[in-house]
């Protein structure tokens, strides 16, 4: 042999043909290795690469809910079934029919009805709406200033002031009860129950009479309390 050329030993052929062969299983092994062949729990989840593993792999209840990125489920993943009643919403289920509720409140027993603070109202025949009340109709009986006082807070309204029924008798389709009607106005007083109220007559007059004479009166309703 040439003196270049130096004889190996036995162990170190040995080695050469390990290596191979630790070379080779280790290929066989990277191609007949696959997901089926890992053991249930055998790999920790900080193992994988991310986006490695699909959802649809994953048993439900597997992801808690803080590990989720914001955003990365939309509706289309979430099972409306399983959501709860919204608390706010708890007493909104009826909430179409009350939504007009407030303005039925002012407006169940509106006839000629117009429009009062965004409200609709109206006055009940033979009322009239004048001056943002309802003006009723003369009374039929002629009483005392106390009695038609008493009469009109009975109906919630209150007898109208002299001024007022003055410009309501110039209406149209308008006229006084004859022998004129009272007012709540109390000009003269000259001592303890002894007053007189203000009257109109049918021509628009404004006079006074005692208390206690008789005369027919008219009630003044507001339109909306």
């Amino acid at each position: 042999m040439g003196k270049g050329i130096r004889r190996q030993g036995p162990a170190l052929l040995v080695a050469c043909v390990a290596l191979v062969a630790a070379l080779g299983g280790t290929v066989v092994a990277a191609a007949k290795i696959d997901g089926r062949t890992i053991r249930v729990k055998s790999l920790p989840g900080n193992r994988l690469a991310p986006a490695s593993l699909p959802g649809d792999r994953l048993k439900p209840g597997t992801v808690a809910a803080d590990r989720l990125v914001p955003g990365s489920i939309g509706g289309v993943q979430i099972d409306a079934a399983s959501l709860g009643q919204v608390p706010s919403a708890a007493h909104a289920d009826n909430a179409a029919s009350a939504r007009d509720a407030q303005t039925a409140l002012h407006a169940v027993s509106a006839l000629d009805a117009d429009r009062v603070n965004g409200h609709s109202a109206g006055c009940r025949p033979p009322a009239q709406l004048f001056a943002g009340a309802c003006w009723g109709a003369a009374s039929e009986a002629a009483v005392p200033a106390p009695a038609a006082a008493l009469a009109c807070a009975t109906q919630g309204g209150e007898l109208p002031q002299a001024l007022a029924l003055t410009a309501f008798a110039q209406r149209p389709g308008v006229t006084l009860a004859p022998g004129d009607e009272w007012s709540g106005d109390i000009p003269v007083v000259s001592g303890p129950d002894l007053y007189a109220v203000a009257t109109v007559s049918p021509s628009g007059e404004i006079g006074f009479a005692g208390s206690t004479a008789s005369r027919k009166y008219r009630c003044v309703v507001p339109l909306v309390s």
